[in-house]
């Protein structure tokens, strides 16, 4: 079994290089702004989509042929 101390020191020390970054300087850059934006292109060809889908859709159920379309037999009309 592999020595525990060492991965747990290891990743103590890549907290504490996370700790020190400026939060003033940290940015997502021009690589989170394609990002954001190839999202959000998909999102909203999706949309349109699932509207021109939806237009397509129809409703109202067709009647089942099979079935009567009378109502179970109640006691009263059974005497």
């Amino acid at each position: 079994m592999p020595d525990m101390s060492a991965s747990v020191s290891l990743a103590a020390t890549d907290l504490v290089s996370l700790a020190d970054l400026d939060q003033n300087k940290v940015t997502p850059g021009v690589l989170g702004f394609i990002v954001f934006a190839v999202m959000a292109v998909a999102v909203w060809g999706l949309m349109k989509s699932m509207s021109k889908h939806m237009r397509k859709v129809d409703f109202k159920e067709p009647a089942d042929p099979g079935a009567d379309n009378h109502p179970a037999d109640t006691p009263a009309q059974r005497s």
